[in-house]
């Protein structure tokens, strides 16, 4: 049946295209930077692969610098589309440790911008810089001697300065003001927030919340001022699970005492392809929106396999933070439009294009399979899951059948870390490739033509400058950096051509009498849909949290306040859009 495949392919007419690429306006998560390779060998036992997490992104200058774990360098971006590393090694020959900048803090002060490693040792120095875009760094200070993991430097806009850090599932975070001159502390740390799991579902250790094997993590601090209250924000339970969030606590002073907001988890994503929303920072871009940036979560080759996502966040008129990741791995616009539109409209305007995945779990057909990595798992919508070729030599492809013609807007490819030989930074490696589109699989053009490229795209987003009409989308291997051609997603996106889902019917959450901390949600399934996005929140106005489900009808939600009645409501996904809401409906 392959060679039969092969043959068709090698004879049918292929059309002249041209490369139909666009000046970016959109992204898709998870962010297509040149991911490092994990550079600890006990951690590549299983294979080796990219890895990175613990994002910060600060705007400095007008230029988004972003930092995150163990990448021998950082990214900047002059507009949260393109980004370019700067290769340079923070750590110092005498440290002894693979932690290249782990989990960094990265603060502006002034006009200059510093960063700090995680450590528990006292001689890590402070970097700064007044032009990082050209790598110049010099010592703020040789050594912090109080040292902290996870920290974070919060500078206020009265002239003081604080430090934030803890990670731990018996410690709570610590915060302590720091002198802005020398750097050392203005007397002891102290305690800020510890999870309490016993209230708060979502702190549960575990893809399932059971709290089995090990007790919850606190971690990853980050401070955010906004009308004058400070939002300390945490990431918990676990960076390897798809209920990884970052909460928020909240005070008059930046060292407390803080209280839970009531809208907890801040940022939350524990559906959809790309899952993990923790350990993260909050900035404002040029425009003055707010962005939230945090972890995304693989844990295949390793339970620290992780990738990077960031979504719109805000503050609503009640002053509560949120952060939205409806469809928060589908294509957004960058820009939110003008400010008054996006005020009135508040937790609504979050960029979405509307563009639909046109390709889940549709007829998939390929060159070679290299054991059980099965073609259908490039479009199963699951990150974890991938599909592998026999090799990584040029020719081997991949095609996807979009069961009907469609109107495509754009392509994301996510690459799998099959036989990956590397470990630690690349800078010298890249992908190229083609990328067709036929209405019959008989006559093709070319969607995309990535053949001459030199980047490094793991998980590369074409945006078509002009949508195409199309039913099959092939791509074409042309080169791999090294190991197998492999795709964990190879994902189509626009509109189909035909009718919206039915609105739900049925809608039912069975919230426990034994445990209020934990659902189970039913619906009945609707015969036009392939997924549903349920929305929960504190208020029927306040339903900022969503969740993703893929080819079920129901859902165990284990994240509520044990002491607070919860809204809910459900909508249907199809290739051509969503279906109308269920109305809300409050669960005491």
């Amino acid at each position: 049946m392959k060679r039969c495949l092969y043959i068709v392919l090698m004879w049918i007419s292929i059309m002249p295209g041209v490369t139909n690429v666009n000046a970016q306006t959109t992204y898709c998560n998870p962010v297509n930077i040149d991911y490092g390779y994990c550079p600890i060998p006990n951690f590549t036992t299983w294979g080796k692969h990219r890895a990175t997490a613990d994002p910060v992104i600060v705007n400095y200058k007008g230029d988004y610098y972003l930092f995150s774990t163990n990448q021998w360098g950082y990214w900047w971006s002059p507009d949260l589309l393109n980004w370019h590393f700067v290769s340079r090694k923070f750590l110092k020959s005498f440290h002894h440790v693979y932690d290249e900048l782990c989990a960094p803090a990265v603060w502006v002060m002034g006009d200059t911008l510093l960063v700090f490693g995680s450590t528990y040792t006292s001689d890590f120095p402070i970097w700064m810089s007044t032009n990082p875009k050209g790598n110049e760094w010099k010592e703020a200070i040789d050594s912090l001697q109080i040292g902290g993991w996870d920290p974070d430097f919060f500078a206020d806009d009265d002239g003081r300065l604080y430090m934030y850090n803890g990670s731990s599932n018996r410690y709570p975070l610590y915060g302590v003001e720091m002198d802005r001159t020398t750097f050392q502390p203005k007397g002891t740390r102290k305690e800020m927030y510890l999870l309490e799991p016993d209230k708060y579902g979502w702190q549960r250790f575990g893809e399932y919340q059971d709290n089995t094997f090990l007790d919850p993590f606190i971690e990853g601090a980050w401070m955010t001022k906004h009308h004058g209250k400070y939002y300390l924000q945490y990431g918990a339970p676990g960076t390897e699970f798809s209920g990884y969030a970052d909460g928020v606590v909240v005070s008059d002073h930046p060292l407390g005492p803080f209280t839970p907001q009531a809208h907890n988890p801040v940022s939350y994503k524990p559906g959809g392809y790309a899952r993990g929303a923790g350990h993260g920072s909050t900035f404002q871009d040029n425009e003055g929106y707010w962005w939230h940036v945090s972890t995304m979560v693989i844990a295949v080759k390793n339970s620290f396999e992780r990738r990077i996502g960031y979504w719109p966040a805000g503050f609503d008129k009640d002053d509560i933070m949120y952060c939205n990741t409806v469809f928060g791995d589908y294509p957004h616009y960058v820009s939110r439009g003008s400010r008054e539109a996006a005020d009135s409209a508040g937790f609504s305007n979050a960029g979405f294009t509307g563009w639909m995945l046109l390709n889940y779990n549709k007829p998939v057909a390929v060159s070679s399979v290299l054991g059980g990595y099965l073609p259908n798992n490039a479009v199963d919508e699951n990150i974890k899951t991938y599909w592998s070729a026999a090799t990584g030599n040029k020719g081997e492809w991949i095609q996807t059948d979009l069961g009907n013609i469609c109107r495509v807007n754009a392509v994301q490819v996510n690459y799998a870390d099959q036989d990956a030989p590397f470990m630690g930074k690349q800078t010298d490696i890249y992908h190229q490739y083609i990328l067709w589109y036929s209405t019959d699989g008989k006559h093709w053009k070319v969607l995309a033509d990535k053949s001459r490229q030199k980047k490094d795209v793991p998980h590369d987003y074409i945006e078509l400058s002009q949508p195409v009409q199309a039913r099959y989308i092939k791509m074409e291997n042309i080169h791999m950096p090294g190991g197998k051609f492999a795709l964990s997603g190879l994902r189509v996106f626009g509109h189909g051509n035909g009718a919206l889902p039915d609105t739900v019917k049925d809608f039912l959450v069975l919230r426990t009498e034994k445990d209020k901390r934990s659902a189970w949600i039913k619906w009945s399934p609707a015969d036009n849909a392939y997924a549903y996005n349920i929305y929960t929140g504190i208020a029927p106005d306040k339903l900022y949290s969503c969740i993703m489900v893929h080819n079920n009808n129901d859902y165990y939600y284990k994240g509520m306040d044990k002491d607070r009645p919860y809204y809910f409501c459900i909508e249907a996904i199809n290739e051509n859009g969503v279906s109308a809401r269920t109305a809300v409906m409050k669960v005491d």
